[in-house]
């Protein structure tokens, strides 16, 4: 066999997506290219062509690759419960892999994976007394909370707990000036105590949501 048809048996498509979502994970959406992930997988541009046909398609498919790495709400299940494991899900998944939130919903040829998902979304909603206008209004504010959380939480020059006050140390010696009381209110009474961690908002935020909807459902099951 010769060196190249070996190498053809080495690769797949789905052995190329697993490496853009890596090189992606490590570089960013703008350091994916053909050129860099033939270079991470040691092989030519062009062999890669046999098995995505351009950038678009990569894209294409590691956006369905996140999709299914989510775990599907259970239309017959709580709905509330199934919406709560559906976000902290997400917002792992996406803790994961931050340069996805961009693309999510960017994709016009979504796959298999991300229909899955977005079916079964719907299905836990409209099972549980739902109305179409309501399902609507749902998944949209559901994914506008999860995704601009996730970006916010990337943003942010500290992680986890008890991490904000090496931070924000310089931040507090401006506010000696006594201008600012309610930031320094927030910051000695809340971001500085013990085993803070802006984490933590995430369910407060959802909750307020859920609680919302359910409302608007009329307590639907």
């Amino acid at each position: 066999m010769s060196p190249a048809a070996s190498q053809r048996l080495s690769l797949s498509r789905e052995r190329v997506l697993e490496c853009a979502v890596a090189l992606a994970d490590e570089s960013g959406i703008a350091g994916l290219t053909i050129r860099t992930l033939a270079q991470s997988m040691g092989t030519k541009p062009m062999s890669l062509y046999y098995y995505v046909a351009n950038k678009d398609e990569i894209l294409d498919g590691i956006v369905d690759m996140v999709f299914s790495q989510i775990e599907l709400p259970a239309p017959d299940g709580n709905w509330r419960e199934q919406m709560q494991l559906r976000a902290h899900r997400m917002r792992s998944t996406l803790r994961r892999h931050p340069w996805a939130v961009g693309l999510l919903e960017s994709r016009t040829a979504p796959g298999p994976a991300t229909l899955r998902h977005h079916e079964a979304t719907l299905a836990t909603l409209r099972s549980a007394g739902f109305s179409v206008q309501l399902t609507a209004h749902a998944y949209a504010l559901l994914d506008s909370y999860i995704y601009g959380f996730v970006l916010q939480e990337a943003a942010l020059p500290f992680e986890g707990r008890n991490t904000a006050a090496e931070i924000t140390k310089p931040i507090m010696e401006r506010f000696a000036t006594g201008e600012y009381p309610r930031m320094v209110e927030i910051a000695v009474e809340h971001v500085l105590k013990p085993g803070y961690d802006f984490g933590d908002e995430f369910g407060f935020g959802l909750d307020l949501i859920l609680d919302g909807l359910s409302r608007l459902a009329g307590d639907a099951d």
